[in-house]
């Protein structure tokens, strides 16, 4: 995820339930990356934490890293990576429970 190559462009980027397992410093380099890789008017969507902060949880009796940033960390770094935020949703229940964002290139 880190290092999607940046000469092909989609119309569509989908981070879900993947982008809270990178650490804080990661998750604000992604920014850039999803700028490079969303043509202008393409969406953005992933989903996050509600606010700053490392969890662990456990899957299939394994350890399971989960971070996020603030959520005004997160709008500050879609305005200036060129994305509009069309839809943020906290805990959405009919998703999970998901808190879930959708933004747009401009």
């Amino acid at each position: 995820m880190r290092v999607l190559p940046h000469e092909q462009t989609f119309n569509g980027v989908l981070a879900w339930d993947s982008f809270f397992h990178l650490c804080p410093e990661d998750q604000r380099k992604m920014f850039s990356l999803f700028q490079a890789i969303t043509v202008p008017g393409g969406t953005l969507m992933f989903t996050s934490g509600m606010s700053y902060g490392v969890a662990m949880g456990t899957y299939r009796g394994e350890p399971l890293y989960h971070a996020s940033l603030d959520t005004s960390e997160y709008r500050s770094l879609l305005e200036t990576s060129d994305f509009e935020v069309l839809e943020h949703v906290l805990e959405d229940p009919s998703c999970g429970h998901r808190t879930v964002w959708l933004s747009r290139r401009r």
